[in-house]
């Protein structure tokens, strides 16, 4: 949530940043500004709404002939979504401006001693506070009233901070919420992930807890406790067309529509299997080396996650059990940190996420990691803060997801527990080589079969404009299909408004039945396998409550046509195959639903892409 960018030694740098807000909408915001140094002050420019206002209200000055520039995209904590709270925020003596992303606890003490020595606050924000401490230590030395305010703050945040007096200096420093540094020749860039400064550079820094950036036209230092530490870049591999729409309406269709070569990348780059039928399959691991021994001697496995990264932990457990035989136990990672869990070294954690940056699920990995536990990261972006914190890390390496709704990153992520559960299978002997070259073969097949599910996009299109003004919608599955039938209706929930809720359909008579009439609509994932007889079972139920049923089916299922009003048929695949391919037609309809309705699919009213505060 919220968007920092930052710029020093480009021409015109207020475009530049501009553009790199624009970039970063994804992240979710309600206002955004910009300022620069400009004849000995700063200039600032904020506007409640869209990048494109303030933008409008910029007109010719975002081509100013200026080369340092801090720009923001506001999500609203503390006080309203209106221009007064909007950042830059600036010091009442007008000498610092500073973009925040994070939330300072402690901001109502700090307030009331800096007002108590007579400084006038103009919003309702936290952040004011900190361009008003940074102003008070100002003495001409930037970074040194920065590293001087810094431990009065309690809270997270992610700040760039530039001084009206110094420039083509800014300053950027983070504790719990990401920054990163662009580095390039002879300029400098910061943001708050690496979508903005992919177009000029793909040299990026990502800075850890507590440290400051000092970054300058021809100059970038990186500092720790007020002392310069020693820094390495991490080359950024995916191109800056991967965070375009590239001829799709919105983002979330594109990302939907990526996930049969999100897949097949991964599993060409970590998965040889030998020709000879008595070889065993080879998992590769390019992050790091993993020796036999990791998977050896654990208890049981923790899934720490939240939102859509929760249920691909839930289709997981089921894999890891199957195929592993290890008690795995899905997390959430906000209850999970407050709950004082019961944990040992014997434990494996694997912490969940597309970001590397969910606030819960980085503070449950440090109660694993003070723990003893070892814990490995399943995660997208390269050098985030749980990539960091963990002693192992997987990358899902989908390139960047812009859309707010989860979509590729949920199939990556169910693909990636699933090559971790054969991994160790294979090393702890619970499955023999003939299954596991059976199941990696159904992994190095799955573009294909997702291609066959797009197939059906127009058929869910029509689908979803039959149901797009239900108020309400139930989404019921078993096994794996429970998990799926809560991300279909939190899919659907995120980008149309509309009420849903997902259930284990075993759980149908234990309440939900009590909502179904003539005007629910009801999704059933009701592939086949052994819960297909309980699962016609409950769309027998459904329709004689008159609800209105719509099927996700088996191709060879021709009873299923009588008692579903609507159903949609995909391949039935075996276990894991099927948990991927029933996403996509969730997705899809959600997708069109909020379409249909007049959504903005890819930027949801409320919510924000990545949870970095609690």
């Amino acid at each position: 949530m919220c968007g920092i960018v930052g710029c020093v030694g480009l021409p015109k740098a207020v475009g530049v940043v501009l553009d790199g807000l624009a970039s970063l909408e994804y992240r979710g915001y309600d206002s955004a500004g910009a300022a620069w140094p400009e004849g000995g002050r700063i200039a600032l420019v904020r506007a409640a709404g869209r990048v494109a206002d303030l933008r409008n209200l910029l007109g010719g000055r975002a081509g100013l002939d200026v080369e340092t520039a801090i720009g923001h995209t506001r999500w609203a904590t503390h006080g309203a979504p209106v221009e007064k709270n909007a950042h830059p925020q600036v010091s009442a003596d007008g000498r610092i401006a500073v973009v925040h992303n994070g939330i300072i606890d402690n901001f109502v003490k700090l307030r009331g001693e800096l007002e108590d020595a007579g400084i006038v606050f103009n919003s309702d924000t936290d952040t004011e506070a900190i361009a008003n401490l940074v102003a008070r230590e100002y003495a001409g030395d930037l970074v040194r009233a920065v590293e001087t305010a810094l431990p009065l703050l309690d809270g997270t945040f992610a700040l760039g901070v530039m001084a009206a007096d110094q420039p083509g200096l800014v300053v950027g420093a983070r504790r719990g919420s990401p920054l990163a540094v662009g580095i390039g020749v002879g300029f400098h860039l910061l943001a708050s992930d690496a979508v903005p400064i992919i177009p000029h550079t793909r040299r990026v820094v990502f800075l850890g807890d507590d440290q400051v950036a000092v970054v300058a036209p021809g100059a970038c230092e990186i500092r720790e406790k007020g002392v310069p530490i020693d820094w390495a870049c991490t080359e950024v591999t995916w191109s800056a067309d991967a965070a375009r729409k590239g001829g799709y309406d919105h983002f979330m269709l594109k990302e939907i529509h990526e996930q049969p070569i999100v897949l097949e990348n991964m599993f060409r780059d970590r998965l040889r299997l030998p020709p000879a039928s008595d070889s065993d399959p080879e998992f590769i691991f390019p992050e790091m080396e993993f020796s036999a021994d990791y998977f050896k001697g654990i208890s049981r496995i923790v899934l720490l996650a939240q939102g859509t990264a929760y249920h691909a932990c839930m289709v997981g457990r089921n894999m890891i059990e199957r195929v592993a035989r290890v008690p795995t136990y899905p997390e959430y990672a906000a209850d999970f940190r407050y709950r004082d869990p019961i944990l040992d070294p014997s434990v494996l954690v694997i912490a969940v996420t597309q970001s590397g940056e969910t606030m819960d699920t980085l503070h449950a990995v440090r109660l694993a990691r003070e723990s003893g536990c070892k814990v490995l990261a399943l995660v997208n972006a390269v050098g985030s803060s749980i990539a960091r914190e963990a002693d192992a890390v997987f990358y899902l390496n989908c390139g960047p997801e812009i859309g707010v709704a989860s979509t590729k990153a949920f199939t990556a992520m169910i693909a990636g527990l699933y090559f971790l559960a054969l991994r160790m299978g294979q090393i702890r002997e619970t499955v023999d080589r003939q299954e596991i070259r059976r199941r990696v073969n159904d992994l190095l097949g799955i573009g294909h079969r997702l291609e066959a599910v797009l197939a059906l996009d127009q058929k869910i299109r029509r689908i979803a404009r039959k149901y797009k003004d239900a108020a309400n919608f139930l989404f019921l599955g078993r096994g794996t299909g429970w998990p799926l039938a809560m991300e279909g209706a939190l899919k659907l929930k995120e980008v149309s408004y509309i009420h849903a809720e997902g259930y284990d359909a075993a759980e149908m008579k234990h309440g939900p039945i009590a909502l179904v009439d003539e005007n629910m609509p009801v999704f059933f994932i009701a592939l086949g396998g052994r819960r297909y007889d309980k699962i016609v079972g409950n769309i027998h139920e459904v329709r004689a409550r008159k609800g209105r049923i719509i099927a996700l089916a088996s191709h060879g299922d021709k009873a299923i046509s009588k008692i579903a009003d609507d159903v949609v048929r995909i391949r039935a695949e075996s276990g894991i195959m099927n948990s991927i391919c029933c996403a996509v037609p969730l997705q899809l309809l959600a997708y069109h639903v909020a379409v249909l309705r007049g959504s903005d699919v890819d930027k949801p009213k409320n919510l924000a892409k990545s949870v970095t505060v609690e």
